[in-house]
């Protein structure tokens, strides 16, 4: 799925995953400021994390790839600065991102009875 080398942008903002290619594409030149016919991936995550589109494009069209977690949920990078809506990731942190692996450790919920 990944393709090596090219750069990776990361919506930090979530989006309605009932949404096409169409849409994805203006998302990305409006958020990303970037033009979704060029040779990079583009992700995006749903409000509830769970689920994932990736858009790019191979020279001859769109490509938009879905993922949906059975368990857990899409953790993001935070912010580097105030205001931003995306982040540009390396292929390593985007493939721990997109397996859906937890890379923050979750702090352990005291049970009560």
């Amino acid at each position: 799925m990944i393709a090596q080398g090219l750069p990776i942008y990361l919506a930090l903002e979530p989006v309605d995953m009932r949404i096409g290619s169409e849409r994805l594409g203006a998302l990305v030149r409006e958020r990303m400021r970037a033009e979704p016919r060029s040779r990079a991936l583009f992700a995006c995550v749903s409000k509830r994390g769970h689920s994932m589109k990736v858009l790019t494009w191979d020279g001859t069209g769109t490509i938009v790839v879905p993922k949906k977690l059975d368990a857990g949920r899409f953790e993001l990078p935070r912010a580097t600065g105030p205001g931003e809506q995306h982040i540009v990731v390396s292929d390593a942190i985007f493939e721990v991102i997109h397996k859906g692996v937890a890379y923050t450790p979750r702090a352990t919920r005291r049970r009560t009875h």
